[in-house]
């Protein structure tokens, strides 16, 4: 199914979406006031998003720095020719990187990678850079953390 032909989401599913957005862990009885329908009404309609896949997880939001780790990094890796499936494979396996893409352009794969100390830093990129190249910056501040895309179709 293409963009054009997903299922816009009317005003009550942006108000589910956004209650949630903000806390995932809000009650179905919250959820349903936040929404103005019946606990009932708000449950059919999470499920119907779960269904959808307009809702794929309930998560949480750590920050990395408070359980230990207060370094970021933004990778950039190119692989080695004929390299691309095991570094993709050792990217996965690094439990330090919390997020990686696969891109076009330059580069194959654009990484964040959370680290205790600039030498484990260096360690993790050791076992990367054996079968790609890498482009590391270390990041100082997110100005704009994850959020919701624009819920609201506009014409």
């Amino acid at each position: 199914m293409s963009a054009n032909d997903a299922p816009s989401l009317d005003a009550v599913d942006q108000a589910i979406l956004q209650a949630l957005a903000g806390n995932a862990r809000i009650s179905l009885k919250e959820l349903a006031q936040e929404a103005g329908l019946s606990s009932p009404s708000a449950a059919e309609r999470l499920r119907r998003l779960e269904e959808r896949g307009v809702v794929r997880a309930f998560t949480i939001d750590l920050d990395p720095a408070a359980i230990g780790y207060p370094l970021q990094a933004i990778v950039r890796v190119r692989p080695l020719p004929g390299q691309l499936h095991i570094v993709e494979r050792i990217i996965q396996e690094i439990p330090e990187f919390i997020e990686c893409d696969k891109v076009t352009g330059d580069d194959c794969f654009i990484a964040r990678l959370v680290v205790r100390s600039m030498g484990e830093l260096d360690g993790i990129l050791d076992r990367v850079a054996e079968r790609a190249e890498t482009n590391t910056s270390m990041i100082k501040s997110s100005p704009v953390k994850r959020r919701l895309p624009p819920l609201s179709a506009k014409g």
